[in-house]
């Protein structure tokens, strides 16, 4: 099931706002309040690694296995997450909200979003919580644009267009919408209508965030890229995506 942006701008009464933005303690103990949510599949040959450097900033991290058939939760578990087990590969989107769902089962207020495959440098991790703690903001996303030139010229090109799309709908400028290292405050996410299964969850976690009037901020990470490790198939998902963004755009009036 999909739901409209029109939808979402409904969202606006049900959150505590100042300023069109929920009100947060601005000092959090992060290794304690937040959690490391990993969806990954089949990302056996990189998981461990990321596990054990992510550990250097959090002690709490939960691999989400979607579906993985080479033993990437086994690796996981093993390096020191707590695992997560699909049975059958749902998607990232699935992924994701199967770990916010445990994260917040567990006690956890704060999710701290990356990949399994070793592309997001596990050292940024303290921008993003630094600049939460900063402005009180729900949602802190990654942002790689400044060094665009390390990503592929058609990566590129993709999250270039998507991200003029989105910031002009939302009327907020979004370099790079498409990036998946992110915090996040999981009250707010969970009053949120999320229904993307794959990597549309990316798009529609920005649209729902600022249609529910709450500030979304960007850092700059490194650029890390791999063209084999990355699941993300250039022409395959941007069909996925367009799919879900003209059933979106349909519905605003």
């Amino acid at each position: 099931m999909i739901f409209p942006i029109s939808q979402f701008f409904l969202l606006n009464s049900y959150f505590p706002k100042k300023s069109g933005k929920a009100i947060f303690a601005v000092l959090v103990d992060w290794t304690r309040h937040c959690v490391a949510v990993i969806p990954c599949f089949n990302e056996a040959p990189h998981i461990e690694a990321v596990v054990a450097e992510v550990r250097g900033h959090l002690p709490h991290i939960i691999v989400v296995d979607d579906g993985c058939t080479d033993g990437t939760g086994r690796r996981a578990k093993a390096a020191g997450a707590e695992v997560i087990r699909r049975s059958r590969n749902g998607g990232k989107g699935c992924a994701l909200r199967a770990g916010w769902r445990h994260a917040r089962q567990m006690g956890f207020t704060w999710a701290l979003m990356m990949d399994g495959d070793g592309q997001h440098a596990p050292d940024d991790i303290p921008k993003f919580f630094a600049r939460a703690e900063k402005n009180g903001t729900a949602l802190v996303v990654g942002n790689r644009m400044g060094s665009a030139g390390a990503m592929p010229w058609l990566r590129r090109q993709v999250n270039r267009w998507m991200s003029r799309r989105l910031s002009v709908l939302a009327g907020v400028r979004l370099p790079d919408s498409q990036c998946g290292f992110r915090l996040a405050h999981l009250e707010t996410l969970a009053r949120l209508p999320l229904a993307g299964r794959r990597f549309e969850i990316e798009s529609e976690t920005l649209v729902a965030f600022l249609a529910a009037g709450q500030g979304v901020e960007f850092v700059p990470i490194k650029v890390i890229y791999e063209s084999n490790r990355s699941k993300i198939s250039p022409f395959l998902d941007t069909w996925r995506w367009w799919r879900w963004w003209t059933a979106q755009t349909a519905a605003v009036p």
